[in-house]
């Protein structure tokens, strides 16, 4: 892929005044967390919510005359918010092909700015086979959403961005789908100051990238969903993963469950939204926080890609993430079945400042004893320490107690 630090330089002019120049901060309890510096760089305050506006609008610019008769797009979201957000203002005609397993926030988000929208496809490739025929049969500009030139200039402004932010940075860590961010992020960086590490993380579900960089074959994918639908990506692109080999130090895989509760942890201590892919770095950031001194007094940047989360999804992030933490508990008690022996139960719950939040009695269906009765508590609490104190009350005051996954 010809993309050089001047095609990045003369993105960064050419977009100047049309899309945000995102914060990037130290996070200060994140840093006390993990024992190096964080630093957030905020992608998900661009108007659209993604870094993904960069690409799509130096790629529209780029188009100039010949996107008049309309541009196509296929994307899981973000790029098509993007592509049709700036097409409307710049009075393009927009087509966008979303998979059929896209979060509805994200069909509506981009149906909001008059763009044509088609559902096609359960994964990314699909849809991509199916948006490059129709740009075929309908004489439309493709615009893809990494595999471009254009696209990864634009992204790579990210990075000019970043080193006028940030003095001495050691690592920059970047989610990794397709390859458009990170290798524009990498062509700057190591064109400028070799010395930052960059290093990529991408799902363990979806390991095409980290795959091709290690010269693995890829491993036969059985799933068609992630929390991290963003960076859901069979393989990089074939101009993308020449940038990823030729300037990206490392690449790692993170979890659903590590996602998710990155996902959680930027909400709670950031106060800021995030989607599984923008959450990824810090997935993998605290999976090696406590396994390597790497990074101690290390200045590490991550980039929070973009905020556009279902909100069914963040729903259920934030109900399993107090679970996690053990803010929500499901405890199973056994207690006589005579009366006032659930109040006595309740009683000792309460008087350790235990909320119940739900409570549910099993009597035909409970292994029990005829005589007795399981009653299944959901408690709110604030955390391990105050549970244990629940649990050893209760096991105190004679019953039997199983706490429930």
């Amino acid at each position: 892929m010809s993309v050089k630090l001047e095609n990045i330089q003369a993105a960064q002019l050419r977009l100047k005044d049309n899309i945000a120049t995102t914060p990037c901060e130290q996070s200060i309890t994140l840093s006390a967390q993990l024992g190096f510096a964080l630093f957030i760089k905020f992608e998900n305050q661009q108007f659209t919510a993604s870094f993904k506006e960069r690409g799509a609008l130096n790629c529209l610019l780029e188009l100039g005359d010949k996107a008049q008769r309309g541009v196509i797009a296929m994307s899981a979201g973000n790029h098509a918010q993007a592509i049709a957000y700036h097409g409307q203002r710049l009075g393009i005609p927009t087509t966008i092909v979303m998979p059929r397993t896209t979060p509805n926030a994200k069909v509506e988000a981009t149906r909001v700015f008059n763009a044509e929208i088609i559902l096609h496809g359960d994964q990314f490739d699909e849809t991509l086979a199916f948006t490059l025929a129709a740009a075929r049969d309908r004489d439309l500009c493709l615009v893809h959403p990494f595999d471009d030139p254009h696209v990864v200039a634009g992204q790579g402004t990210v990075a000019l961005e970043i080193l006028d932010q940030v003095q001495d940075l050691d690592v920059i860590v970047v989610p990794v789908g397709g390859g458009g961010l990170i290798g524009g992020i990498a062509t700057v960086i190591k064109t400028l100051q070799p010395q930052i590490k960059i290093i990529g993380v991408q799902m363990d579900r979806f390991a095409g990238a980290h795959a091709a960089f290690y010269d693995k074959e890829i491993a036969h994918n059985t799933h068609t969903s992630t929390v991290a639908e963003g960076i859901a990506v069979k393989s990089p692109g074939k101009q993308t993963i020449g940038l990823i080999r030729q300037y990206v130090d490392e690449v790692h895989l993170v979890s659903e469950a590590e996602v998710e509760q990155a996902i959680f942890d930027l909400l709670e201590i950031e106060k800021t939204v995030a989607e599984g892919a923008g959450a990824a770095p810090l997935a993998w950031l605290r999976k090696i926080a406590h396994n390597s001194s790497g990074f101690q007094n290390k200045k590490v940047c991550m980039i929070l890609s973009g905020g556009n989360i279902d909100m069914m999804i963040m729903s259920s992030v934030l109900q399993r993430g107090l679970v996690r933490s053990h803010r929500l508990v499901r405890l199973q008690v056994e207690i006589p079945d005579t009366p006032g022996a659930l109040a006595d139960l309740t009683a000792i719950v309460g008087g350790l400042d235990s909320n119940i939040r739900d409570i549910q009695h099993q009597r035909a269906f409970g292994a029990s004893s005829v005589r007795a009765t399981l009653v299944e508590l959901v408690l709110q609490m604030r955390g391990e320490e105050q549970k244990s104190n629940v649990t050893a009350a209760l096991v105190a005051a004679g019953y039997e107690v199983r706490e429930m996954s």
